[in-house]
């Protein structure tokens, strides 16, 4: 079919898990399971810091965009991985395959750089606490979310669209579960250097240099923890950290695999798209939640109003 020359197709077969098929039932319950809690958790979330002034707090602020990218991901992938995993129809059409790209790329990205300004807000809150409240204003706050999700929809723009216009021969089938622009690019025929060049380029500031702003900020936070005179100054500013330290672990280290490896088994990059579309949403409201005193008490007024009637009129 080598006459048949489109920039993009007008159907897309996705191969999901059908290599696994008694995988793919159990699965289906997984990540339905996982999407409703995961849809449940971050709506909580931003629902919280809405209503409870405690929780509006420059720390809470960037949380509830780290949900809503959390939310965008589930949104995009999800519900077409849940039809793949349920019936034997494996495509998906071509809207929904670029809006997919565009979306995850965005998405990915931004988190990738919020994540740098959350670590950021962790060391200017424990190593100038004094300055705190003027270097975090919320204007600054406003402004810091706001390159976080430029700079992500600037990268989607460019490597999305660069993929989108290769031109593709033959079938159309992606052995994978979603749209992804390193997957796409797989499927283009003719030279595709000049886009994995790209690609690359494009993912050294999000997966390389905002993990190592990150390791630099936790360097610094580390020392001013270790000055701490007393052991409940140290816990406290720890417990206050450790939460966003297990999410960027968790986030980073499945992204480098997939973008910065040479090309490798695909059923391993799969699982690891897997872990950070499906189950990453669903660990992070539960990992800054759990135990967060704040968002514990923000519950408790919620949920059992009458308890707050004796202490307002203190």
């Amino acid at each position: 079919m080598e006459g048949e020359n489109v920039s993009f197709p007008s159907t897309i077969m996705l191969l999901g898990f059908s290599d696994y098929p008694w995988l793919e039932m159990p699965l289906f319950g997984v990540v339905l399971v996982s999407y409703i809690l995961t849809l449940m958790g971050n709506s909580s979330i931003i629902f919280l810091s809405m209503v409870e002034p405690r929780l509006q707090t420059p720390m809470y602020f960037f949380l509830d965009n780290l949900s809503v990218l959390d939310l965008c991901v589930t949104c995009t992938i999800v519900p077409q991985l849940l039809a793949n995993l349920w019936g034997p129809e494996k495509t998906i059409a071509s809207w929904g395959c670029i809006t997919q790209a565009y979306l995850f790329h965005w998405t990915g990205c931004t988190e990738c750089a919020l994540l740098v300004v959350m670590a950021f807000d962790r060391y200017v809150a424990i190593c100038r606490p004094l300055q705190y409240a003027l270097i975090m204003r919320p204007q600054v706050c406003v402004q810091l979310a706001t390159a976080a999700w430029s700079s992500g929809l600037a990268n989607s723009v460019l490597q999305a669209t660069l993929t989108l216009q290769l031109h593709h021969c033959g079938l159309h089938i992606l052995d994978h579960f979603f749209c992804e622009v390193p997957v796409l690019i797989k499927l283009a025929c003719g030279d595709t250097t000049a886009n994995d060049l790209s690609l690359a380029v494009g993912a050294i500031p999000f997966a390389l240099m905002a993990p190592l702003l990150v390791l630099i900020s936790y360097t610094f936070i580390a020392k001013a923890v270790l000055t701490l005179p007393s052991a409940d100054g140290r816990y406290k500013a720890l417990s206050t950290c450790s939460s966003h330290l297990v999410v960027v672990i968790m986030y980073f280290g499945p992204a480098i695999y997939v973008y910065l490896q040479p090309p490798a088994n695909s059923t391993q990059a799969k699982f690891m798209s897997f872990f950070y579309c499906v189950i990453t949403p669903l660990l992070n409201p539960l990992i800054y939640t759990l135990r967060n005193k704040d968002v514990k008490r923000a519950w408790k007024r919620i949920l059992q109003p009458q308890s707050e009637v004796k202490p307002s009129k203190e």
